[in-house]
């Protein structure tokens, strides 16, 4: 029970992180970005984890739950929102960072959570997933 709350978490968390980081690469097309390149890095490293969760959503028999609409297009309106307000690259990665960290501060609390209950390859992934998402922040902040 214990690896199918962890994986769909995991599993959430990538689906998401994709859809929102292809969604602000859109909308900066044709903008002159210098956040770019570590937009594309973000996107490369949660289709890296949405392929591994997926393996293992598949290993475990668990059928995976993906995220809801209403969340996706909230987010995809605020990215809007926030890119014609102002889409400078310290603007971008507020807005990356903020999201990062939300997500970071969860896997954390997941990781804790589901330390001694799930599998080790489970663990794994999560704690690999935690350790990409600080790095990218820390890469991030350069933009401020």
């Amino acid at each position: 029970m214990e690896n199918q709350e962890l994986l769909q978490y995991i599993y959430q968390t990538a689906e998401m992180g994709k859809y929102s980081t292809t969604e602000l690469s859109k909308q900066l097309h044709g903008k002159d970005n210098k956040i770019k390149d570590i937009l594309d890095d973000i996107l490369d490293e949660y289709e890296k984890v949405y392929k591994k969760v997926k393996k293992l959503l598949e290993k475990h028999h668990i059928d995976e739950k993906e995220t809801g609409f209403m969340a996706k297009m909230s987010a995809s309106m605020n990215m809007k929102k926030q890119v014609i307000q102002d889409n400078s690259d310290a603007s971008m990665a507020d807005m990356l960072i903020k999201g990062l960290t939300m997500g970071s501060l969860e896997t954390s609390k997941k990781i804790d959570q589901y330390e001694k209950k799930v599998d080790d390859k489970v663990l794994d992934l999560a704690k690999g997933l935690h350790k990409f998402q600080e790095k990218k922040i820390e890469e991030l902040k350069k933009f401020l």
